[in-house]
């Protein structure tokens, strides 16, 4: 991806997680990336072109910071999982932006399938790692569980009705009781 490209993307996500999908207007993202508004059309050709890039931006960025590094599984799939709740700039502007995205889904039918197919790649991920944990249990269901818990954590945080650490502990705890 060019870097041209990356920053209009940047300033993308940025613009979603300050103003919302429905405060996105070309001519601020524009403004924030510091490029034309032909430009921004030229690569994503309209507003349904730029939230679908936008989308596969955020999780390409979640990959980076929620992979694991090392231990054994449960270590693994706690620290795929409390990478989403960590208070750097870069996790709470994509993990924002994810959270509008996806309420959008709602009213913009374009973003579903991506959503959909974003969210399945993701418990997938996380499956594998349960069915590494414990074999017995039923690695889908328990996969869906934990990410739905870490989305509804990370908009508790954001929003101010929990703490980061209370977030953090409630969402190890989760893990430890597998």
């Amino acid at each position: 991806m060019s870097e041209r490209r990356t920053q209009m993307l940047e300033a993308a996500v940025r613009v979603i997680a300050q103003d919302g999908v429905r405060g996105l207007r070309v001519e601020k993202l524009a403004a924030e990336a510091g490029v034309s508004t032909a430009l921004i059309y030229y690569h994503f050709k309209d507003r349904a072109g730029i939230l679908r890039a936008a989308l596969e931006h955020v999780n390409h960025c979640a990959r980076r910071y929620t992979e694991p590094t090392a231990g054994e599984p449960r270590e693994q799939l706690e620290q795929m999982l409390l990478g989403e709740l960590q208070d750097l700039p870069q996790v709470r502007e994509t993990s924002v932006a994810w959270g509008e995205l996806r309420a959008s889904a709602a009213f913009h039918e374009e973003l579903r399938s991506p959503l959909r197919e974003a969210t399945e790649a993701w418990n997938a991920d996380v499956a594998a790692l349960v069915r590494e944990v414990d074999p017995a249990l039923a690695a889908d269901a328990v996969a869906e569980r934990l990410t739905a818990l870490v989305e509804g954590l990370s908009e508790r945080w954001h929003s101010g009705s929990v703490s980061l650490q209370r977030a953090r502990e409630l969402l190890a705890g989760a893990v430890r009781d597998l």
